[in-house]
């Protein structure tokens, strides 16, 4: 390959992103329809919000091979404000959502990523693949008998045929399969079709059907609002989740920013808005997709599929993409995590949070609220851990005229809470010296307690020296101590 070409020029790479973007561009048509119907939409509105934000975040993302598209999350925010004041509200909040997540990006919101803990990605990949196996349940009731044994034969293909050859896609042969036989066959099946009617044309740009005053902003600000932060914290975490299976590095920044370019553009077209697509990106990385050319291929020939192959697509059995997701979901699930080896070595507290993330997701089907719970939770769990650290010893010098206490450990307000009592006012000489050669102050809470063993001493006529400080501690608490009762 010639130095600084494009890895996705070399045939063999180009042919892989093309066709796992195929399987995608299939996949995508049934759920956007469906997220469609959730936010009370026509179907073509996720439909044109899947093609815009596929081939935009292609270029604008951080994140290559990341599927964006309509998503359920973002469906569940946008459907009151739809529903209750009409179409024009909706595209005007996606404009400004997107807005909201470029001036995020910009602040550097994705740094916040850092904070969330690994039992916190591990309980969201597991809820991720839960959701998304409990999302094909409905399709598999109140069906047919014969969509049983069609699904079964879809999985079995799956599983075995990549043994015999990886040159095309296993489900991409499976779907196109299962749609040879149930059109042979003539067998009465629920097809992509029945989710509703396949647009026929490109979506043509527009401005939002509302008055721009600020009565209008004031409407939707809210709503804008929590787009851009669902938007961004799925679109971040399955950055992050790509990053570790593909074991590359991606800008989240970037991603930040392309996400809200993404949402303007889509707004702008008449799109329902998105972010990234969970289940469909495992399906695109899982076909060994790489590069930016599959998000763009998956994006051009969803609406291609849509507008030159409609009628061919809409009898495409949903039994072929149910067995699609159901493989998804059993690949993305950390099976190792709930290992009864591994669930016997880990933390309580490790456990406890994933147990958190993924019960918290499941019962709201929203990621995003899951990953602040369960986040929320790790911290509390960390503060607890860490308070217990902090430490503090005595020793009293032969003449009796001194005190030193050695104070050890991280302070801050959840380890300071008892720190003013380990010290014995009454007893102890004259000069007291603490020691916080060992110890590190972290907040106003940990200057607040060291005043009030000062004063303490103070009003026993004993004198107390502070000494050890490190420079990050010493700076704090010279520029805090005294500051704090209100009464100087």
């Amino acid at each position: 390959m010639l130095p600084g070409r494009p890895a996705w020029l070399t045939p063999s790479v180009a042919r892989t992103e093309i066709l796992s973007g195929l399987v995608v561009a299939i996949a995508l048509i049934p759920e956007a329809i469906s997220f469609s119907i959730i936010a009370g939409v026509d179907p073509s509105v996720g439909l044109f919000a899947s093609f815009t934000m596929a081939v935009v975040i292609a270029v604008a993302g951080g994140r290559p091979a990341m599927i964006s598209a309509a998503t359920g999350a973002i469906a569940l925010v946008v459907a009151p404000l739809a529903r209750e004041h009409g179409f024009g509200y909706l595209i005007a909040t996606v404009i400004l959502g997107g807005l909201i997540q470029i001036l995020l990006g910009a602040l550097g919101v994705a740094k916040l990523m850092r904070f969330v803990p690994r039992s916190v990605m591990v309980g969201f990949v597991n809820a991720l693949a839960i959701l998304i196996f409990m999302a094909q349940v409905p399709e598999l009731i109140d069906v047919s008998w014969i969509v049983y044994p069609l699904v079964g034969g879809a999985l079995a293909l799956m599983v075995f045929l990549p043994r015999l050859t990886k040159v095309v896609p296993a489900p991409l042969i499976s779907i196109a399969a299962l749609t040879a036989l149930t059109i042979g066959a003539h067998l009465a099946v629920p097809t992509v079709g029945d989710r509703g009617v396949l647009p026929s044309a490109l979506p043509v740009p527009g401005l939002p059907d509302v008055p721009f005053t600020l009565d209008t902003l004031t409407l939707i600000a809210p709503y804008a609002l929590g787009f851009a932060l669902v938007g961004l914290m799925e679109s971040l975490m399955t950055a992050k989740l790509v990053d570790d299976i593909t074991d590359t590095h991606s800008s989240k920044t970037r991603e930040s920013i392309g996400q809200g370019i993404a949402n303007i553009v889509t707004g702008f077209f008449g799109g329902m808005g998105g972010c990234a697509m969970i289940g469909q990106t495992m399906i695109n990385v899982k076909n060994g997709a790489r590069t930016r050319l599959s998000t763009f291929t998956a994006g051009v020939m969803l609406m291609v599929l849509c507008i030159v192959f409609g009628p061919w697509v809409s009898q495409i059995p949903m039994a072929a993409l149910v067995a699609v997701m159901i493989l998804v979901s059993f690949g993305t699930f950390d099976w190792h995590s709930v290992a009864p080896a591994t669930l016997r070595r880990m933390p309580a507290g490790e456990i406890t949070v994933m147990v958190v993330t993924v019960a918290v997701v499941v019962a709201t089907h929203n990621l995003a609220i899951g990953v602040v719970v369960g986040s929320l939770t790790g911290l509390v769990i960390f503060a607890r851990r860490v308070a217990h650290v902090a430490d503090v010893s005595s020793c009293l010098d032969p003449d009796g005229h001194q005190v030193v206490y050695a104070v050890t450990g991280e302070l801050f307000f959840a380890s300071t809470n008892d720190l003013v009592s380990r010290f014995d006012y009454a007893a102890d000489p004259g000069d007291v010296v603490i020691d916080l050669t060992d110890a590190h102050i972290w907040d106003a809470s940990s200057v607040a307690a060291l005043d009030a063993i000062e004063a303490k001493y103070a009003a026993r006529g004993k004198t107390v020296r502070i000494i050890g400080l490190n420079q990050a501690s010493a700076r704090m608490h010279g520029a805090l101590s005294g500051e704090l009762s209100g009464s100087h």
